[in-house]
């Protein structure tokens, strides 16, 4: 299936069904008055996360979604149906824009979560509404509002842990299908990875988290270049990024500047995704001999002057995969405990009326 991450749609809820005028007319009953009934409310049109699909595909058939119209009230004070509502699956992590104004309408994160995109139209009122002392026979009705209509950009960012950064080639596949189950496509040659790709690495009972591959970067992605930078927006949600790194291009690249310019790429994007925590892992190391891949390690470390975490492998020969893994584990667990602990140090009374359950 074809990997589509944005697409947009327009959404047009049911108008409102109109107000009925009428009279009751019956046998020796000469003065029956008015009973129009109201016109039905118009269906609304709702987004529901559904966690059986991961992609927008299906709205590059169908990109207009339209809700029934109320019915029009009738006689003997009858009240017009409903429109039905209309509802739209969208995989869960799908974020909502309003096109005309550009604002970020919702954010579909929970399996099951559901949003109203447009409302839709009151019913208009009978004549019976508008009997008075001195009008006893009104012929007077209104109309149902109009639905709303809105014009909706839908982002699917993937729901992640971890994601994976670094230059086509560096290796960013070969370790996720070490560390996992996931088969993304593997070869000597860049870009061979055209979509994002999720793994969930298990390491023992409750003990698991989800990592993304995205297409690799390069120099002036920011501005166009490449394919990685359309699919940045699905590390938004990560909590750490891992940035993979070749120790011994081929081509005797400067690898310092490679990290260098993917922080630069980074930098242009979104500037909070460099105040994430970011470990450095230099992967190839099956191509330096014992003594030389620690020492050419330490260089680099050294030049680019890293604090943050940092890790020596082999992706193709799984060498200390599962130990970079285990570390993520331990900071998912830290930041745990971090928040259980922020929540025992607040009040009682803060405590409590945070843990009410919502109506």
């Amino acid at each position: 299936m074809k990997f589509v991450d944005e697409a947009n749609i327009k959404v047009l809820a049911g108008d409102g069904g109109n107000g009925c005028i009428s009279f009751r007319r019956e046998k020796f009953i000469p003065f029956g008055g008015p009973d129009g009934g109201d016109g039905g409310f118009g269906g609304s049109v709702w987004l529901v996360a559904d966690e059986g699909l991961n992609t927008l595909v299906d709205f590059r058939h169908q990109r207009s979604f339209k809700a029934k119209r109320g019915e029009n009230g009738m006689g003997s004070q009858m009240y017009g149906k409903g429109g039905d509502d209309t509802t739209i699956r969208v995989p869960v992590g799908t974020m909502i824009t309003n096109v005309d104004t550009d604002e970020v309408i919702g954010d579909l994160t929970n399996h099951g979560q559901r949003m109203l995109v447009a409302q839709g139209g009151k019913g208009g009122l009978g004549n019976i509404h508008f009997k008075t002392s001195v009008n006893r026979a009104p012929r007077k009705s209104t109309p149902g509002t109009p639905g709303e209509a809105r014009e909706l950009k839908l982002e699917l960012r993937l729901l992640a842990d971890v994601g994976l950064l670094g230059f086509p080639n560096a290796g960013k596949s070969t370790f996720i299908r070490a560390v996992s189950a996931a088969t993304p496509r593997v070869a000597d040659y860049p870009f061979t990875t055209l979509v994002p790709n999720l793994g969930v690495v298990s390491l023992g009972v409750d003990q698991s988290f989800v990592i993304a591959d995205i297409p690799g970067l390069i120099e002036g992605a920011a501005d166009g270049a490449g394919l990685g930078i359309q699919f940045l927006r699905h590390v938004a949600r990560t909590s750490l990024l891992l940035h993979l790194v070749d120790i011994a291009p081929v081509d005797g690249i400067d690898v310092a500047g490679q990290v260098r310019a993917i922080e630069q790429e980074l930098a242009k994007f979104n500037p909070e995704l460099l105040e994430r925590p970011r470990w450095l892992v230099l992967n190839k190391a099956d191509m330096l001999d014992e003594d030389e891949r620690k020492e050419v390690a330490e260089q680099i470390i050294a030049e680019l002057g890293w604090t943050e975490p940092w890790f020596l492998v082999s992706a193709i020969a799984r060498e200390n995969t599962m130990n970079v893994c285990q570390h993520v584990q331990r900071f998912f667990e830290s930041q745990r405990d971090a928040s259980i602990e922020r929540v025992d140090m607040l009040p009682n009374d803060v405590r409590l009326r945070n843990e009410e359950p919502r109506d």
